[in-house]
């Protein structure tokens, strides 16, 4: 039985204490979401005043329990519990909530505040991330524990409201969860019957403890106001091992508010002065405001000071066994650090040495070196391995008590997929990836976003990249998707012309702190004849001349992916008729745009007319043709039929791009 540490009596205390912390700060910024924290105040305190393992002063040790606060919009809830718990997170900071420069931002973020585990406030994204950091720790368990002791045993802890469960991927990521098995998730359910238009009820009638049972999980419901009911279960789901555990805890948004407990009013608005006046006199609070009670301090600092003792324990048991297991000691540092091999880049040319084909079969032979090197990296796809050529070959897949191989299988759940491998990021030791058509980058998008805001190194293979997709149709035919996905900040864009720009985008995307799109073809393509000069370095700048005439070019002609080949060959049309043609591929925009100033003016001169080639919306290429250049590209949706025929109907045939480069050329006379 798991020892208690906070009695009821004191809990509530501490539970107040976050409360009326939470109002007072939401009241001084004159912004924020008061209801939840002081709603799930008493939940939090159970968790983590019994169970929830920590130690602030080694905030990323990996075996900590994660606390993920999906439902971000109770931002107070997690700053409150992280100052009281003694983190480094002073009180002057819950002063400045909201506020610039301060450490408390209005939803957390991960990187920016110590303690937070993931971004959230897109909701049902935290929900999704625990199962990803599920999946990780599962998957580490089975590679790092023996028989006499386990670096990694701990749990998954996250709270969540009414509308993480009414957003889709809460029920994409329960099944997956429900599916493994991953008995090392507890989360709480803070069911307080408000949203922000007022009672749920108004747009929701689901049986949650039905849906959660019929996706494989252990449900349990209690008064989410009563400690002793808060710990028992709490207590049960850590003994239930075979199952992910939801906890549906009934609670009053704003409890303790005389007027607004219970009111979709204390959902996004502060209090105000009087009614926070009138919840300390209810609650019998007579600390001024941003004043915690010595009582409530000590009983923090007397949690805190036994998981201290349980971290110095795991780290004497942890050096015994690095120096009993020196294989594994290995392992755990290559994995965790997630090293690469001074041989990287070599490794990987030699994989795709002299081979043509669609880029997104190159990168599936890339991907067999890049497992074999390194073996953080795991991945999947949303049901589309063979088409997406993302599985590596040798290594079971992921199920129920099988996770010592590397292959996920996500369903057909891209949002859900995206979310997970964020999770599986953050939680650290492994490099993870996820895989499906562009076209479907759509149902990931807000994942692929959250991983930017959070720089981390999650890797998506977009393959199908163009309407080069033929007879599946315009629903199938990305067109606006690249463009779409190059104005994420911080999202590494790759699209690569063939096996040696296949093998530099995998190392990019293994060098980068942060996100990785692999936008990759359905159809073969050519090895690109490169000039003498060219280094696979290069193409790691983004952009680099793959041909060049002598003297000074006429035009220049950029392009990317399944278009370079295009390009070099209406170049080599071009040059009998006299025209000196500098073919540019640019497999990334981005890191194109960020080399230094004298580099690109290197590769685009200056006062050269500019023209640019790629398979899709071309928006983005406007900062490198500026406004007197021309875009071949496409501006409309597909259509069903071969590619062949699609590529003379849209204008991509080699003679129709030689012509529409002599066309601009003339008008630049």
């Amino acid at each position: 039985m798991h020892s208690i540490m906070i009695p009821a009596d004191k809990a509530r205390r501490c539970a107040d204490a976050v409360r009326i912390l939470s109002a007072d700060a939401v009241d001084r910024a004159n912004s924020g979401h008061p209801g939840l924290p002081m709603g799930a105040a008493d939940c939090a305190v159970a968790l983590w005043g019994n169970f929830l393992e920590f130690n602030p002063d080694d905030p990323r040790w990996p075996n900590r329990d994660r606390f993920v606060l999906s439902a971000g919009h109770g931002s107070m809830l997690l700053y409150s519990l992280l100052h009281l718990f003694g983190f480094d997170l002073p009180m002057e900071e819950i002063k400045n909530f909201r506020q610039w420069g301060s450490k408390t931002p209005g939803h957390p973020e991960f990187g920016h505040t110590v303690g937070v585990e993931v971004t959230t406030g897109p909701l049902g994204q935290g929900f999704a991330n625990g199962v990803g950091m599920g999946i990780a720790s599962r998957m580490a368990a089975e590679r790092f524990n023996t028989s006499d002791f386990k670096p990694i045993n701990h749990y998954i802890y996250a709270l969540m409201g009414d509308g993480c469960l009414q957003e889709g991927i809460s029920y994409e990521a329960a099944a997956l969860a429900g599916h493994l098995k991953l008995g090392n998730l507890i989360y709480i359910y803070d069911s307080n019957s408000i949203t922000i238009e007022g009672k749920t009820d108004l747009a929701w009638s689901e049986d949650v403890e039905g849906r959660f049972t019929a996706c494989g999980w252990h449900v349990q419901k209690v008064d989410g106001h009563n400690n002793d009911q808060i710990v028992a279960a709490l207590a049960a789901a850590r003994d239930e091992t075979g199952k992910p555990s939801i906890i549906i805890a009934t609670t009053h948004i704003a409890f303790g508010s005389p007027a607004k407990q219970g009111s979709s009013a204390a959902h996004g608005s502060p209090l105000g002065r009087d009614e926070i006046a009138a919840t300390r006199a209810n609650l019998g609070w007579d600390t001024p405001p941003f004043e915690v009670p010595q009582d409530v301090r000590d009983t923090c600092r007397q949690r805190v000071e036994k998981l201290k003792q349980d971290h110095a324990a795991w780290q004497r048991g942890f050096a015994s066994w690095r120096t009993a297991n020196p294989d594994k000691a290995e392992l755990w540092d290559r994995m965790w650090n997630k090293s690469l091999p001074a041989t990287l880049t070599e490794e990987l040319l030699a994989a795709v040495a002299g081979k043509d084909g669609a880029t997104r079969a190159l990168s599936g032979t890339v991907l067999q070196k890049v497992a074999e090197l390194i073996p953080s990296l795991v991945g999947g796809s949303a049901d589309l391995s063979p088409s997406n050529n993302s599985d590596i070959k040798g290594s079971p897949s992921v199920q129920a008590g099988t996770f010592s191989g590397r292959n996920l299988h996500f369903g057909i759940r891209e949002h859900a997929m995206g979310a997970v491998i964020n999770g599986m990021a953050l939680y650290g030791c492994f490099i993870p990836y996820g895989a499906t058509f562009l076209v479907f980058a759509d149902y990931c998008r807000p994942a692929v976003r959250l991983s930017a805001l959070m720089s981390q190194q999650a890797i998506y293979l977009f393959t199908h990249d163009s309407f080069f997709v033929g007879e599946d149709g315009p629903t199938h035919q990305p067109i606006e998707h690249v463009a779409s996905l190059r104005l994420i900040p911080g999202l590494q864009v790759i699209r690569p012309a063939d096996g040696i720009e296949t093998a530099m985008a995998w190392q990019a995307a293994l060098q980068y702190n942060g996100p990785t799109a692999l936008i990759l073809t359905r159809q073969k393509l050519p090895v690109i004849a490169r000039s003498a000069s060219f280094t696979p370095a290069d193409a790691l700048k983004g952009g680099y001349i793959v041909y060049s005439p002598d003297g000074t070019p006429d035009v220049v002609v950029m392009a990317s992916g399944s278009e370079v080949h295009i390009a070099a060959e209406a170049a080599a049309e071009l040059a009998p008729q006299g025209m000196k043609v500098r073919v540019v591929s640019v497999p990334c925009l981005e890191t194109f745009m960020a080399q230094p100033a004298e580099y690109r003016s290197q590769i685009l001169p200056a006062d050269i007319p500019r023209v640019a080639l790629e398979a899709g919306k071309g928006m983005p290429w406007g900062r490198l043709i500026g406004c007197d250049g021309l875009f071949i590209g496409i501006e409309r949706f597909g259509a069903s039929a071969p590619d062949r025929i699609l590529a003379e109907k849209f204008g991509f045939t080699t003679p129709q791009v030689a012509d529409k480069i002599v066309s601009f050329m003339k008008k630049q006379a």
